[in-house]
């Protein structure tokens, strides 16, 4: 005897065949090869680590490369207080978040006789700064790196405090001001040593081991006569930032000098 089938019986069975057939495909797709790996012909897209970071020898790193332990974001920083700093690729990278709204990140250890080193890499437009015994507001001895027209890299100026470089005083060891330039790698990972000494600072700067800053003040002028205090690095507020820049920095390290 012949069974017949209904077409409703016929339509059942072959939705619950595409069915099966479409969750075995999707299955195949989706099947990891790895952890994280799809099954993708030709798949390139597998994570790789970043470069080594470059660390001179006598100088202990201060950024790890994975994430920002031993640093924090200033709350009472005037230039702003919710700038956007986050590793990736093994980088620290810093913008405005949002536009116009900049600050510092300081690190929780205090410095008083130091070199600092930096790998730094810039968008045109960008204006940042190298903050050297800081309080948590951000009044310091700041080396400008203002990476933007009419700007310099490697100056002197007093963040929030009176009487430093310029008009305000401290002798400076005659160095072209445009020196910088001619040391800087466009496009590229470039290095930056600042180095400070004495209860009345004497800061010195280089820019891929030109010198650009010979700096002796006149006087301690830092916030409340300190003579330690955080490191910070700056992402300046208002408009000496560019719509979509970013500053970089690879490599962070310090040198900590007798008293």
């Amino acid at each position: 005897m012949v069974t017949r089938r209904s077409p409703r019986m016929f339509l059942a069975g072959a939705t619950m065949t595409a069915l099966a057939l479409g969750s075995v495909a999707m299955s195949r797709q989706q099947a990891p090869t790895g952890p994280g790996r799809p099954n993708i012909p030709g798949f390139i897209g597998n994570p790789i680590d970043p470069p080594p970071m470059h660390v001179p020898e006598g100088f202990t790193p201060i950024f790890n490369g994975k994430d920002l332990s031993g640093w924090h974001i200033s709350k009472t920083n005037h230039h702003g207080i919710t700038p956007d700093y986050h590793v990736m690729h093994g980088l620290i990278v810093g913008t405005q978040q949002p536009l116009g709204s900049g600050g510092i990140l300081l690190t929780d250890k205090k410095y008083r006789n130091v070199e600092v080193y930096l790998e730094v890499k810039p968008d045109w437009g960008c204006d940042s700064g190298l903050f050297l015994r800081s309080n948590e507001a951000g009044d310091a001895y700041q080396v400008t790196l203002d990476y933007l027209q009419g700007g310099r890299i490697g100056g002197i100026y007093g963040e929030g405090l009176q009487g430093v470089g310029g008009s305000g005083g401290g002798a400076q060891t005659a160095l072209a001001e445009d020196g910088w330039v001619k040391a800087w790698k466009r496009e590229d990972w470039n290095t930056i040593r600042a180095r400070i000494v004495g209860d009345v600072p004497h800061i010195t700067a280089w820019v891929n081991d030109q010198q650009v800053l010979d700096f002796t003040d006149t006087a301690n002028h830092a916030s409340g006569g300190i003579t330690e205090g955080p490191i910070a690095i700056q992402v300046h507020g208002a408009n000496r930032w560019v719509p979509g820049g970013f500053w970089r920095w690879r490599s962070i390290a310090v040198k900590e000098l007798p008293n």
